[in-house]
């Protein structure tokens, strides 16, 4: 019987919520690497820009949308980097968001900035959902990359 296990090589950024969940927030298969939903946290899982919540507990306002964008793609530079990638090797892109215009607007000016382009190259969805994994939370951006490489 032949083992076909497939090789991957992953990355993680160290914060609680890998474990509590048991995942990994990249994996390089072949010459593709996957970004799990990536947020707006620093290193030790901090949230940035927090929105701040209402009485039921759900965002007040949309106005942290930009910086939580620009902290998410932060984030998901240090993960490329650990295959050796770059915004650059970005193929696709999904940001699931609470608010639609919100993002839209704070998005389109981020993007454009974290690609150094007026056209990043790169196939990009927008989706609004109900709600993400932390109240404060807005925005929520997974990855898609393509290497020259293969994983070792």
């Amino acid at each position: 019987m032949t083992n076909n296990k497939l090789a991957k090589k992953v990355a993680n950024l160290g914060v609680a919520w890998e474990g509590a969940f048991g995942y990994v927030q990249a994996v390089q298969v072949k010459d593709t690497v996957y970004i799990s939903g990536q947020l707006s946290h620093d290193g030790e899982g901090n949230l940035i820009a927090p929105a701040k919540l209402d009485a039921s507990g759900r965002p007040a306002d949309f106005s942290q949308m930009e910086e939580q964008i620009r902290q998410t793609y932060v984030n998901a530079k240090k993960l490329l980097a650990e295959f050796g990638a770059t915004l650059d090797d970005v193929v696709e892109e999904t940001l699931f968001v609470l608010d639609v215009p919100a993002a839209f607007t704070a998005g389109s000016k981020v993007r454009k900035e974290m690609y150094g382009t007026e056209m990043p190259q790169c196939a990009s969805n927008l989706i609004g959902v109900s709600a993400l994994a932390f109240p404060e939370q807005i925005v929520e951006i997974t990855f898609r990359a393509v290497l020259d490489q293969p994983a070792n």
